[in-house]
């Protein structure tokens, strides 16, 4: 065994750096997912436990995320239109 140290330039680190995150990612840190350009508001709201479950056991059965499916139950209850819905 050696004792070599490796030396990095800031530059080779960066590089580094980046390729990690995409390896991490499945995109570099300079692409904006979609989603992240669309939905910039987080909501936080207290339920319960079984709640929970309940959610993300229909997320699952659904094949799909628990904020994907809870968007789509958000825009379906109030729809982007000034009409207002029965």
């Amino acid at each position: 065994m050696t004792n070599k140290r490796l030396a990095f330039t800031l530059k080779e680190s960066a590089r580094l750096a980046e390729t990690w995150v995409q390896a991490r990612t499945g995109h570099s840190r300079t692409e904006i997912p979609a989603k992240a350009q669309i939905y910039t508001a987080r909501l936080t709201l207290d339920i319960t436990p079984e709640l929970r479950q309940r959610i993300k056991l229909a997320a699952i059965g659904g094949g799909r995320t628990v904020a994907d499916m809870l968007r789509q139950v958000l825009e379906r209850e109030y729809p982007d239109s000034a009409a207002p819905q029965p």
